[in-house]
């Protein structure tokens, strides 16, 4: 059995994936909400070269899992030590030292809200999937009829990540009263200031003594700024984990896979100290509105685009999906005529030399991303990706012919839940359910299209656009007729 990562086998891990910081001597600076795959790709490594350039050593991460102990099973035994494997044009390994605690939090509130409490602690930063903040998404407010969110109100063990949030505020401001930056990094619209909403609709839940001195103190003491992040991460394999073993001649079950490129915008309006990260390559910036509207927009409504379409035509990576041809012409032609007339690029910013690289991080080779990861959640995830666009376009008189096919793609892979081949295609939504009452069985495009109009989290407004809904059933119908590869190639060539 190969001998696994630790820090008692630093001193073997080969020199060039070895960072210039011993583990043992960080202390934790930040708390992190939700140690999957992307923050272990992303703000883990932007932290970690951050100490480096800074020489800084109290940035180490105590590293919290919200749903499941199984990354915590994986990380523990090699001390919070893992591998970020980058797949480019070659392949680099680098070992990771920031998390130096591990917490899970459905077992561990109380050291979790003690950790957000202590005064060493600047930094609480989150990535918990857009799901995890139990919100409306078309109002931005907390879902205060949750379930979940109630109980955490009423004093239970907190379980929700809002709910340890504010109790962990709450100890704080009863403790220490440091103040605190708190960092969303989930790919919800203007995040920061959607999180400190939910963080306000929560302190209005609770008991009414308790309220008005927490709310104000977090007003004057705790800030939100918005970020946007960027990092293809796609699920290890076992094939992954076996090149890294063969790298370092150490097992790491830990190991991430993700891309070269990276990007983190940041709004600078920090409570306290912080992290060097402009020295790692993050971005400082007044407004960061600009910037996530291109990155949800471009990037991850063209992933979107592409899952969609990709899983009915039976595929299962990005790479093979953008080779097939006409797939690379419609995603560029998406981005080109439809998505950018929705933006407002910052001063200074190549926008075409990003959508570029975005098609050529499509077409990576090294990344194995499937298909179905991006598909996941598709009603939390397509008012960002989508539905702004379609509606923005809407509003200005133009024609989202290229958008609303990526929408009807979604319709029909949540309706038909099969491929064009009539493969079954499995739906991990949190609306599957109510879809599926929703349309009863129907899979005609005109039911299918004006049923899920309906979903007003989905399309708000949208959903009473009488010219949007004939869009969207033409190009169901296309889709159930012809298939999604064949109206694609169909839909680009009918462009002027």
């Amino acid at each position: 059995m190969t001998r696994r990562l630790s820090i008692a086998r630093w001193d073997q891990i080969p020199a060039a994936a070895r960072p210039p910081i011993d583990p043992r001597d960080l202390s934790v600076g930040i708390v992190h909400l939700g140690v999957g795959a992307f923050h272990r790709a992303h703000q883990a490594v932007y932290t970690q070269h951050a100490m480096i350039a800074a020489g800084a050593k109290t940035w180490g991460i105590c590293a919290v899992s919200q749903r499941s102990r199984g990354v915590l099973d994986h990380l523990a035994p090699q001390d919070g030590l893992y591998t970020v494997v980058e797949r480019g044009p070659a392949t680099r390994f680098e070992v990771l030292a920031p998390l130096r605690e591990l917490l899970f939090a459905r077992d561990e509130q109380g050291a979790l809200i003690e950790r957000i409490a202590a005064a060493m602690t600047h930094i609480v930063s989150l990535t918990v999937t857009e799901k995890g903040y139990r919100h409306d998404p078309v109002t931005g407010r907390l879902d205060v009829y949750d379930e979940q969110i109630k109980a955490d109100a009423l004093g239970r063990p907190p379980r929700t990540v809002v709910g340890q949030l504010v109790r962990g505020l709450q100890a704080r401001h009863r403790g220490s009263g440091a103040p605190l930056t708190v960092v969303c990094c989930d790919n919800l619209t203007g995040n920061g200031t959607t999180l400190r909403g939910l963080v306000r609709d929560f302190c209005d839940l609770l008991p009414a003594a308790e309220q008005p001195a927490l709310a104000d103190w977090v007003a004057r003491n705790v800030t939100f700024p918005s970020t946007v992040v960027d990092r293809i991460v796609p699920s290890a394999t076992a094939a992954d984990r076996g090149d890294v073993a063969a790298y370092l001649a150490l097992g790491d079950e830990a190991s991430v896979v993700t891309e070269p490129f990276s990007q983190w915008v940041l709004e600078d309006t920090f409570a306290s100290a912080r992290p060097a990260w402009e020295a790692a390559g993050a971005t400082l910036a007044r407004d960061v509105a600009p910037y996530e509207a291109m990155k949800l927009r471009l990037l991850n409504g063209s992933h979107s685009a592409l899952a969609y379409l990709g899983l009915l035509a039976g595929y299962e990576y990005v790479a093979d999906v953008i080779a097939v041809d006409g797939v690379a012409a419609y995603v560029q032609t998406l981005m080109d005529v439809e998505v950018r007339a929705t933006l407002s690029v910052p001063a200074g910013f190549d926008i075409m030399k990003y959508q570029l690289a975005l098609l050529q991080r499509f077409a990576n080779p090294g990344l194995r991303h499937r298909l179905a990861q991006i598909a996941t959640d598709g009603s939390l995830k397509l008012p960002a990706r989508l539905v702004g666009t379609i509606a923005d376009l809407r509003a200005a008189g133009l024609d989202p012919r290229l958008s609303v096919l990526a929408v009807a793609a979604w319709m029909r892979f949540v309706s038909a839940r099969c491929d064009d081949a009539g493969r079954p295609l499995p739906v991990d939504d949190p609306a599957a359910q109510r879809i599926a009452e929703l349309l009863g069985g129907a899979v005609d495009p005109v039911t299918v299209v004006t049923r899920m109009l309906s979903l007003r989290e989905v399309f708000g407004a949208l959903g009473d656009d009488i010219g949007l809904r004939g869009l969207l059933v033409d190009a169901l119908d296309r889709l159930t007729r012809f298939g999604a590869f064949e109206t694609l190639r169909t839909e680009v060539e009918a462009l002027p």
